[in-house]
C-alpha cells in the first residue's frame, strides 16, 4: 500500500503518487535545484493536475517550476500541461508528434460512444474529465538524449522509445542516484505495449539496470528500485517467449511444415535492416 500525494525522496527530489496506479492513475515528479525546479509529467485531466500543483506548492513556492519534462505522449502524463505556465516544456521528438489536440478530442469522443466499447471506456476512464483540455505541446524537443540544468544541477533525459510508446524518455538525476522512469516501468500493474517492439522495452530495462541509481519512480505504482525493474524485465521476457510460441504454432498450421516461417522448400527472404529507432536504446553518457 502507498498513499496519494507528495513524497519527499531526499536530495531535493519528490514524487506525486496516485494509488492504485491503474489506468490513468499516473505519477509525476519534482526535482529542485538552486532556487528553481523541474516537473516530470502532468496528470490526466485539469482537476487532478491542479490538485497536484497545489500539493507541490510547499516546495515550488521556494523553488518555482521553470521546466516541465514529459516522459511520453500518453494523456495521463501530458493532458495537464496547459496549467504549468511560463515554463519550457521538453519531450522527445517522437513524443511531441503525438501530443496533439486530435488526441485529446479523440479520447473525449470515446467516452460518448454507444454500446460495449463506450461502456468499457466510461468504466475505465469515468473519473477523468477530458472536455475543455487544450493540448500543450513541447517548446523544446530532442532525439536520443539531452542534459538539462536545473539551478546548477544536471538532469539527464534518455530516450528509450519506441517501447511503451514511440517516444519514451527516462529522467535521471545523477547526484541523487534517482530515476523517473515514466511508463517504461509499472510497479504492481500490468504494462501495456502501445508501440513496442517488446525487445526494445527489454533493452530499456537493461539500460535502467545499468544506470547508477538506487531509487526508481515508475509511471504507475509505488516508488521502487532496481529489483522492480528486474521483475518488469522478467515479465516482458515471458511475454516475448509466449508470443513466440503462438507464432510458431501459427506458422506450422499455415505452412504445414517446420516452424521456419516459410513453406517447405521455399526460399528464405533476405533479412531487412531494422527500422530506424528500433535498435537497442543507448545511454548518451558513458
Amino acid at each position: 500500500m502507498y498513499t496519494k500525494g507528495l513524497h519527499d525522496l531526499g536530495d531535493g527530489c519528490h514524487a506525486w503518487l496516485q494509488p492504485d496506479g491503474g489506468w490513468g492513475w499516473s505519477n509525476s515528479g519534482l526535482v529542485t535545484g538552486g532556487g528553481v525546479s523541474l516537473t516530470v509529467d502532468t496528470l490526466f485531466d485539469l482537476a487532478l493536475t491542479r490538485e497536484m500543483l497545489d500539493g507541490l506548492r510547499p516546495v515550488t513556492d521556494i523553488h518555482p517550476v521553470t521546466t516541465l519534462v514529459n516522459t511520453h505522449s500518453d494523456g495521463d502524463h501530458v493532458f495537464g500541461n496547459e496549467l504549468v505556465r511560463d515554463v519550457e516544456i521538453v519531450a522527445s521528438e517522437a513524443a511531441a508528434a503525438l501530443m496533439t489536440q486530435e488526441e485529446v478530442d479523440a479520447l473525449a469522443r470515446l467516452k460518448k460512444l454507444p454500446g460495449p466499447r463506450g461502456d468499457f471506456v466510461r468504466k475505465v476512464f469515468g473519473p477523468f474529465e477530458f472536455e475543455g483540455i487544450t493540448a500543450t505541446p513541447p517548446t523544446r524537443t530532442f532525439a536520443g538524449g539531452t542534459s538539462l540544468d536545473v539551478g546548477g544541477r544536471e538532469v539527464r533525459l534518455i530516450q528509450v522509445g519506441p517501447a511503451h510508446t514511440p517516444g519514451d524518455t527516462i529522467v535521471e538525476v545523477p547526484d541523487a542516484r534517482l530515476l523517473y522512469a515514466g511508463d517504461v516501468l509499472f510497479i504492481g500493474g500490468t504494462p501495456i505495449v502501445w508501440a513496442g517492439p517488446v525487445e526494445r522495452w527489454i533493452a530499456a530495462c537493461d539500460l535502467m539496470l545499468d544506470l547508477p541509481v538506487d531509487t526508481v519512480v515508475p509511471g504507475h505504482g509505488p516508488v521502487g528500485g532496481k529489483p522492480d525493474v528486474a521483475r518488469m524485465r522478467e515479465y516482458l521476457v515471458f511475454v516475448q517467449q509466449e508470443a513466440g510460441k503462438v507464432r510458431t504454432c501459427a506458422s506450422r498450421r499455415r505452412w504445414g511444415g517446420p516452424a521456419t516461417g516459410r513453406p517447405r522448400g521455399g526460399s528464405r527472404r533476405a533479412r531487412r535492416a531494422p527500422p530506424a529507432g528500433r535498435g537497442r536504446p543507448r545511454r548518451p553518457w558513458r
